[in-house]
């Protein structure tokens, strides 16, 4: 509502005096500010605040008058009445300068567009220049404490239980009356006024009053502490027409002030509190309406030491009071109790270093202008403390002021200048005024309510506009993502085609809740210094425009343009001011406004995008003065002061060259016999809410028409209906130009105290309880919901169930506009910020205060509703309004926060509850699938104690465990396990914390699982935080697996090498002992023990299955042990059964593609242009590159040929039988094989592009079917055909980089932990002969167990007739090991057939006359015949003799690929 800003600003008074002042009144408008000290009278002028003229009375004259006590003005400013000490009243006339003189005047540069002629140039931007009369004192002969102004009295209680009725301007004895207190009857109602229980008044007096309007009466507070109302019977004061009523068992009071918006009475209290009051309408008694007082929860250390209440101030436009009790401090309110601000408590009474500051203690204050500041006198004792410490600096000034003061009148002076922001005369104590000025933005709710409902907040201080709404780029430009389209390009938002107002109403929660910053936007300076005050400000309901009013005319400002828009004629601007408010209606500004010049009200729409011009506005003329203004869909809604209601159609005509909208009179409502006072209705809404909702559910349409008006009388909410009794007529029967509006029924009061309204004219079906609901802001009530009771289903209405219910709840935050859709409300919070720079004996008066800011909050209420509909057994109603929200983001909060509410609640009751919630609660949380983790998440964030009263409502913790591992949902269920732990024995923590573990490891939840070994852990040791033990691993890297080998280049052939050097490393690799770490296990505790033992079982699982890449991923991410757990499982699990099965697992687990026969088609799609970037970016990087290209045996990297010799010899003899091979193969299998090799690539194409073959066939666009024959002399590659062949074939063939790494890690670890089967189909799947040479070398050893030898036999030779019959392309690979698998063959012990690898070599041998000519090259009719199936005709290559190499060479190109890849492999060549 009103939120304070930066520091208090302090005014210093250019006048050398001794006196300090201690009371300031405003004037009627506030522009003027009566500042009394004991014998000045002062008026300072609130903008520019300067001091403007000041009377100092003569000693004499002082002498017979007594000191200055209260100042009072006459309503028209002429006047100002003085109370002194010995019972005088001094008058004194305001005569104002002459029409050219002014004390301070604006001084413009040249050529300012700000001529002097503008109209009201003078009264508007220059301080005028006012002189002081003093007229015949009157002596009243008491001393006086109240005085009380009135249109053409003056009131004036003294301590001698009088009130004297003076006349302002006849002050002679025929204008003045005395009426003695006691002849007023006092009673508790003005029903038993003649007979009832009347008040003793004698000696007593009236300490306190003060006259409310639209109460016609006086509230006072009597010397013995009584609080009492009087009420004149007829239009004048006498005795016998005053009438009392007092408030019952109050004796205390202190001060009053009255609020005339909405008839309160706000009494302050010795003990510290203010009740404020109303007066029953039916009895006339004094009711409390609620109390203002600080609680013990918010303020522990000061709600109870605050002392009496010494002063109680209403803002202007009464919707906040601010109160000061004796021991100092500032608190305000809202106007039924909401606690907005307070000075007693945090940053503003403690330093930054703890100590604590005391509270200023203030002797006045008072409102200034619209309530945009608080000016306030410190207490003389606050002032003297400073005065005492600077006292020699006040010496040295004193000559200097003594020659000013020569110049000066005894009885008036003009004053000089003023030094805004004081700081910079601090060292002048003796000068300071000591006026404090505290800055205030408010809400433009309080002033303009038809904002209310936008779901935008609004706040306006003197010149500037606040706004949460999204920045314009975000909003309108949801397809931008960039970052940095803050500011609209000149032409981006073209001016006549306003957004569509229906895609941005909801402007969605990323715009409006982005980020905790405001939008602030400066009111153009132009308009403001002649029309200042801003009096009110509204938006449009996209956020995008915003429209402001002050004392005249109005501006308006657009966040597309980023540009004022302000009347171009500044007469035009000066002839109209602005009285019932603006309301936005698309993209028009509605204005009600009185117009000077016709001296007539109007109703006027300025489009936004023309000039702000009279010649561009459609105006209306109206009959009466409109009081508020608001907008509903295309109606307009006026409330005037003759109490009536007038709705008015608008239309947008484009009939003319510029849009104009069209206003046409509807209806008009007289509401005169329902409200006694025009000023009592606080705002006026139009809303689509109905009482039954009978007819809404079968025409949802009609959610959308003006069905009611709702009114805010002085806090209560009035609601009137369309009446639907009578005959109805159908829509279509009559013209649409002749419609005849129904008319409404009596008005009903929905509800008390209400201060804001929100209501939206959108309809959503799936949240029609949220649309379709009305929103209250309530005060300290919190706010309040009339909520909509739809029957589900479409089924019959209960007949007992009411169509609506008023549900109450309360926020920690004041709301300011509410969000329908995202169930939230948004508001504002005052935040401080610590300030100690100025610390010491110097420290001016304003340092004593934090700097304040102003942030955005926002809150959920949804929780509250279902609460509230689930204690009043609307099970349904809430379920359907749960589910309709639950695809909000925060909607597991909102559950949580339900059961945590409830649950503190109940739980911590003193009285046991008959009816408990919470089971209800915990049952309607069942409907939803995060049931479980909200109650887990719940039970978390309360204490323990609390855990068996919740989990006796929603269940035992270990049936939700078990619902959670079925619901395969692990990290809810890792929750319930510390709820477990704390409320069951350790064993069953520990059995279902195992079960988890065991889930974990099966779904690879590597994260969990290692928290859950340090559970298990802690468990057996009884200490929750140890951290999990670095394992102590045989392997390269602690954390063990693959991320060791991903992260770093490392070449495997080193170990290659050592493998190669013979025995002596087979013999290290087979008697690693298990020793050491098991000793290392018999020290630690069993549940290490216990651990092991699970992880254990989990990788003899995976490698049962199968799964070597899981058991990698188990290894690395757990630190298990592998190669230990290896070596001791060697001759156990980690076998092999079925070779066949494990390699197509393999290959199926790391995404490796089956290998494919080379075939003239393969090379074909290698275009000319592009071969030789591909193969220069993929293949030359690696160690083999120069061998590639130059096929020179010499140029192999050293290591290569130096370990591999035994390869390398035997090598030549069997080159022609592998290519002989692959030829007659392709010719007999062309078909099948070249089918197969294209479905696969493409496949593999979908599913893997890793930087590997897959990217060169992309290239070379084999899926696209664009296939173009390389012809020789085209190729501008020095490659032969045979050589492209095998490069793109072992492209083809290999998986993606990261399988090999794995790979090639994994075979590192079998062959350290001596599992030699695994080797063997690890080298397979890699087609790595080096391998399985030293595997089939280290099968001679001794060491090596029979069955191993048997096991990797048979594994071949089934591997073999697996690779005949169904995947071809590893023939040539198994071709190149023949001689090492017939020597195992024939050193097997039982005979086993030496043919068996032999009728595929013969037939192979056989195929072709070229095979037995001796050229390792494929014959051109065989690459023929293997493309033929697929129609492709493709020219005839070279001879196969003409190649200008010699054959023995034709092989390093594969081999040294081959040996590339084994050295090159971890360095990344191919991604």
């Amino acid at each position: 509502m009103y939120f304070l800003t930066g520091w208090p600003r302090r005014l210093l008074c250019p006048l050398r005096s001794e006196e300090e002042p201690f009371h300031i009144q405003p004037s009627s408008q506030r522009f003027y500010f009566a500042v009394l000290s004991e014998t000045q009278l002062s008026i300072w002028f609130s903008r520019p605040s300067v001091l403007i003229v000041s009377y100092i009375e003569s000693a004499k004259a002082a002498a017979q008058f007594g000191f200055y006590q209260k100042a009072e003005w006459k309503p028209d400013d002429s006047m100002i009445a003085v109370a002194s000490a010995k019972g005088y009243i001094l008058l004194f006339d305001v005569l104002g300068g002459g029409d050219d003189k002014s004390l301070y005047e604006p001084v413009y540069p040249k050529g300012s567009p700000r001529v002097r002629v503008t109209p009201g140039y003078k009264e508007e931007q220059c301080a005028p220049a006012l002189s002081l009369e003093m007229k015949k004192p009157v002596d009243l002969e008491a001393p006086i404490t109240s005085l009380q102004s009135l249109q053409e009295d003056l009131l004036v209680c003294t301590a001698d239980g009088y009130l004297h009725v003076l006349h302002w301007d006849g002050l002679g004895s025929n204008g003045r009356k005395s009426i003695c207190l006691t002849t007023i009857p006092f009673s508790l109602d003005l029903q038993s006024a003649r007979g009832g229980p009347s008040l003793d008044l004698e000696e007593v007096y009236i300490r306190c009053m003060e006259y409310c309007v639209t109460l016609d009466g006086f509230a006072v507070v009597l010397s013995d502490g009584r609080l009492g109302f009087i009420t004149p019977l007829s239009n004048t004061i006498t005795a016998d027409q005053l009438q009392g009523v007092w408030a019952a068992d109050v004796n205390d009071g202190t001060c009053v002030a009255v609020n005339n918006k909405y008839r309160l009475m706000a009494f302050g209290c010795v003990s510290g509190s203010v009740l404020v009051y109303m007066i029953d309408t039916t009895t006339g008694s004094m009711q409390l309406s609620h109390k203002l007082e600080l609680t013990p929860k918010h303020f522990p250390d000061i709600y109870n030491k605050t002392g009496p209440v010494k002063l109680i101030r209403w803002s202007p436009d009464y919707s906040v009071v601010m109160v000061t009790w004796e021991c100092g401090g500032l608190s305000l309110w809202s106007v039924f109790g909401a606690h907005l601000i307070c000075t007693l408590g945090e940053d503003f009474s403690y330093r930054s270093d703890g100590t604590k500051k005391d509270p200023v203690k203030i002797s006045s204050m008072s409102w200034g202008a619209e309530g945009y500041h608080l000016w306030v006198i410190p207490n003389k004792q606050e002032k003297r403390k400073q005065e005492q410490q600077q006292e020699e600096q006040q010496q040295k000034k004193e000559e200097e002021e003594e020659n000013e003061e020569k110049e000066e009148k005894e009885g008036e002076e003009e004053g000089q200048d003023e030094e805004e922001e004081g700081m910079a005369t601090a060292p002048q104590p003796s000068l300071q005024a000591g006026i404090l000025q505290f800055h205030f933005i408010k809400s433009a709710l309080t002033v303009n309510p038809c904002t209310s409902n936008q779901e935008q907040v609004l706040l306006h201080g003197e010149d500037r506009l606040y706004l949460t709404c999204g920045d314009p780029s975000q909003v309108h430009n949801n397809s931008d993502t960039h970052p940095h389209t803050h500011v609209y390009p000149h032409n981006g938002s073209p001016p006549h085609n306003p957004p569509d107002p229906d895609s941005c109403l909801s402007q969605g929660l990323s715009t409006l809740l982005g980020h905790k910053h405001w939008h602030v936007v400066q009111i153009h300076s132009t308009y403001l210094e002649s029309n200042w005050p801003i009096r009110f400000a509204a938006i449009d309901t996209a956020g995008q425009c915003m429209a402001i009013a002050g004392r005249r005319g109005f501006a308006h400002y657009s966040l597309f343009t980023r540009k004022w828009k302000l009347f171009g004629n500044i007469t035009q601007e000066q002839n109209m001011t602005v009285t019932g408010g603006l309301a936005w209606w698309k993209d028009f500004v509605v204005v009600a406004c009185y117009n000077f010049t016709d001296q007539q009200e109007q109703l006027r729409l300025y489009q936004r995008s023309s000039n702000l011009d009279n010649a561009f506005a459609s105006v209306t003329k109206l009959h009466s003065d409109t009081l508020l203004l608001n907008v509903f869909r295309d109606l307009i809604i006026l409330f005037r002061a003759d109490c009536s209601i007038c709705l008015y159609s608008i239309e947008r005509r484009n009939d003319s060259p510029y849009p104009t909208a069209t206003v046409e009179l509807l209806q008009e409502v007289s509401m005169s016999r329902y409200i006694p006072h025009p000023a009592l209705v606080v705002s006026v809404t139009l809303t689509s809410v109905r009482t039954e909702t009978g007819i809404t559910l079968k025409a949802p349409q009609q959610a959308c028409m003006a069905e009611s008006i709702m009114l805010n009388l002085a806090g209560q909410l009035i609601m009137l209906q369309r009446d639907r009794s009578g005959p109805q007529v159908r829509e279509k029967e009559t013209p649409a130009n002749n419609k005849k509006l129904l008319p409404f029924c009596p008005p009903v009061v929905l509800a008390q105290c209400v201060e804001n309204v929100w209501t939206t004219c959108r309809s959503n079906r799936k949240k029609r309880h949220l649309l379709e609901a009305l929103w209250l802001s309530c005060g300290e009530a919190g706010m309040k919901v009339w909520l909509p009771l739809f029957p589900r289903d479409h089924r019959k209405p209960h007949s007992f169930l009411s169509r609506r219910i008023m549900l109450p709840f309360h926020i920690n935050i004041y709301p300011l506009a509410v969000l329908f859709e995202d169930a939230l409300v948004l508001g504002a919070t005052n935040e401080t910020v610590l300030y100690d720079g100025l610390q010491g004996s110097s420290e001016p008066l304003e340092a004593l205060f934090p700097y304040c800011t102003v942030e955005r909050t926002s809150q959920i209420y949804l929780h509250h509703i279902l609460r509230q509909l689930l204690v009043r057994n609307l099970g349904e109603q809430a379920l359907m309004l749960a589910q309709s929200c639950a695809s909000l983001p925060y909607f597991p909060h909102v559950m949580e926060l339900m059961v945590h509410v409830v649950l503190e609640e109940e739980a911590t009751s003193r009285e046991p509850i008959p009816d408990p919630l919470l089971p209800t609660v915990a049952k309607f949380i069942t409907e939803f699938p995060l049931f479980l983790q909200t109650i887990v998440h719940c039970a978390r964030k309360t204490e323990y104690a609390l855990w068996n009263y919740l989990f006796a409502a929603v269940g035992n913790p270990k049936d939700l465990f078990e619902e959670c591992l079925m619901a395969q949902d692990l990290d809810t269920a890792a929750s319930y396990l510390i709820i477990l732990q704390n409320m069951e024995a350790p064993a069953v923590s520990r059995q279902h914390a195992t079960l988890l573990f065991n889930t974990a490891l099966e779904q690879g939840k590597w994260d969990l699982c290692r928290h859950m070994i340090r559970f298990l852990k802690a468990i057996g040791s009884g200490e929750m935080d140890t951290p999990p033990p670095t394992p102590t691993t045989q392997e390269p890297s602690s954390t063990g697996g693959f991320e060791f080998f991903r992260n770093r280049s490392i070449s495997l052939s080193q170990s290659a090498d050592a493998i190669a050097t013979g025995k002596f490393n087979l013999q290290k690799t087979f008697s690693m002992p298990s020793g050491p770490s098991t000793k290392g296990r018999d020290v630690e505790c069993a549940e290490n023990m216990y651990i092991d033992m699970m992880l254990w079982r989990h990788a003899r699982h995976l490698l049962e299955q199968v799964r070597l890449r899981d058991l990698g991923c188990f290894s690395a991410q757990l630190g298990f042990e592998l190669i230990g757990w290896l070596c001791r499982e060697r001759n156990r699990v980690a076998r092999v059964e079925d070779f066949v099965y494990a390699l197509k697992k393999l290959h199926k687990d790391f995404l490796w593609p089956f290998p494919v026969i080379p075939g003239g088609s393969i090379c074909s799609p290698l275009k000319n242009g592009r071969c030789r970037t591909v193969l220069s970016t993929r293949l030359l990087k690696s160690q083999s590159a120069d061998s590639l290209l130059n096929s020179d045996m010499d140029t192999a990297p050293p290591q290569a040929a130096s370990s591999n010799h035994s390869w390398l010899d035997g090598l030549g003899q069997r080159s022609k039988d592998m290519d002989t091979a692959s030829s007659s193969h392709s010719n007999q299998h062309s078909p099948q094989t070249h089918d197969a090799f294209l479905s696969l690539l493409t496949n593999k194409v979908e599913e893997y592009s890793v930087g590997s073959a897959t990217d060169l066939t992309e290239t070379s666009s084999v899926v696209d079917g664009d296939w173009t024959m390389v012809d020789e002399n085209s190729s501008t590659l020095s490659l032969s055909q045979a050589e492209l062949e095998h490069i793109s074939m072992e492209l083809a063939n290999k998986g993606p980089h990261k399988s090999q790494v794995q790979l090639r890690y994994l075979l590192h670890v079998f062959m350290e932990a001596g599992c030699l089967e695994w080797c063997v189909v690890i080298g397979l799947i890699l087609r790595d002969a080096n391998v399985i040479k030293q595997v089939i070398g280290f099968l001679d050893s001794p060491e090596v167990p029979q069955d191993t030898v048997q096991s990797v036999r048979n594994g071949l030779l089934a591997v073999d007739t697996w690779v005949s019959t169904d995947c071809l392309g590893y023939k040539p690979f198994l071709n190149l090991v023949q001689p090492q698998l017939q020597d195992l063959m024939d050193s097997a012990a039982e005979q086993v057939q030496p043919e068996a690898f032999q009728p595929s070599s013969q037939s192979l041998k056989l195929g072709g006359p070229e095979g037995l000519g001796g050229t390792a090259v494929p014959r051109p009719e065989d690459s023929r015949g293997a493309t033929a199936p697929l129609g492709l005709a493709l020219p005839s290559l070279e001879p196969a003799g003409s190649f200008p190499r010699p054959p023995s060479e034709d092989c390093p190109p594969e081999q040294t690929e081959d040996q590339g890849e084994e050295e090159g492999a971890y360095d990344c060549t191919l991604s």
